[in-house]
């Protein structure tokens, strides 16, 4: 397993380097989230560890640009200890946060449930079905990424789970905030602009005519629904 530690401290960076390469981990660096970015797009990570105080991209800043792409696990370590901090890189999408100073046997621990966690996520067991069909779109729960009409759709992460949790839902409406709490996973933060972002950006995708949907169908005064008004091929 591959593992990203971003942070400025040169210190608690090779603290941490040493600490996971112990547990059998392949460790990558960066000292500010710039680093880290061009790292996350160009090799294959299978979590990352960031600080927030970071210099040319901070952590929160370079979450958002993570969320937009993958649904790598990523826990924050840093010294913003706040409950509006807390609340804030959580419902930006991290899936841990660990308040410095920090014990490293706790952090290497929370690394493994993550990542354990997110196997279990990517990898389905059993005879469960991994693909669903739904109109001319199919999605492929094994290997994450959707199709219409047999042709790959580019979704990013985000994207990816709201489709997801439309098409195992057809017919049922969300509201912005439902939606919102089942794909970023948070009770306490709320943006329904995100939820409307995406929502956009996967019908420029999957609609032949994003202002006239035959698939995303918004009620008006409630929230979105998945329901599919075109011609069956």
């Amino acid at each position: 397993m591959i593992i990203l530690v971003a942070d400025d401290e040169n210190d608690i960076r090779d603290l941490i380097k040493i600490s996971l390469e112990e547990n059998g981990y392949t460790v990558l660096t960066a000292q500010n989230g710039k680093e880290a970015w061009d790292i996350l797009r160009t090799q294959e990570v299978h979590l990352a560890i960031l600080d927030v105080m970071m210099p040319v991209m901070d952590g929160f800043n370079l979450i958002r640009k993570i969320r937009e792409q993958s649904t790598v696990p990523v826990i924050f370590l840093t010294a913003r200890t706040s409950e509006m901090d807390k609340v804030l890189g959580l419902g930006l999408g991290a899936d841990d946060y660990l308040a410095k100073p920090f014990s490293i046997a706790e952090l290497v621990a929370r690394v493994g449930a993550q990542l354990r966690r997110n196997n279990e996520y990517i990898s389905p067991k059993g005879k469960a079905a991994t693909s669903i069909t739904y109109g001319n779109l199919t999605i492929d729960k094994e290997k994450c990424c959707a199709f219409k009409d047999g042709k790959p759709i580019e979704l990013g992460a985000k994207e990816y789970k709201l489709l997801l949790h439309f098409v195992e839902h057809p017919e049922r409406v969300f509201t912005k905030r439902q939606l919102y709490h089942a794909v970023w996973g948070d009770e306490y933060y709320f943006d329904d602009n995100t939820v409307m972002v995406h929502i956009s950006r996967i019908r420029n995708r999957i609609e032949d005519d994003a202002q006239n949907p035959k698939y995303l169908k918004t009620i008006r005064g409630i929230g979105y629904k998945l329901h599919y008004t075109g011609e069956e091929p």
